[in-house]
């Protein structure tokens, strides 16, 4: 309890009055729960779904938390590729996946 009142800006007595009921969850603490845990709205309100936000500029931030901690030098050339991906036009983007498509059949036939 602490450390998530901690990421949304609130103390621990404050997410155990939510959770007993004694207390209501703030337009500010919403807002924060989604930008902390990159979850929409919709979701966390009323389980609508999808829960993350799969635009393609909250997907690059959401992978760069879930590589929080691998070597930052291969982190890095990770995430490079992925905003350069990102930043191509929709042909672009077809022939990057023909080509990785054709690498990985390639892979699979000599194994």
């Amino acid at each position: 309890m602490e450390k998530f009142g901690e990421k949304i800006g609130v103390t621990k007595s404050t997410i155990s009055n939510i959770e007993n009921g004694n207390r209501g969850v703030t337009e500010q603490m919403f807002k924060s729960i989604c930008r902390e845990f990159n979850v929409r709205e919709e979701w966390l309100r009323d389980g609508i779904e999808p829960v993350y936000d799969l635009s393609e500029e909250s997907g690059i931030e959401y992978i760069e938390l879930l590589m929080n901690g691998v070597d930052s030098s291969f982190r890095d050339i990770i995430l490079d590729i992925i905003k350069s991906y990102s930043e191509l036009n929709d042909d672009n983007k077809k022939t990057v996946v023909q080509f990785i498509k054709s690498v990985m059949k390639k892979q699979q036939d000599r194994n």
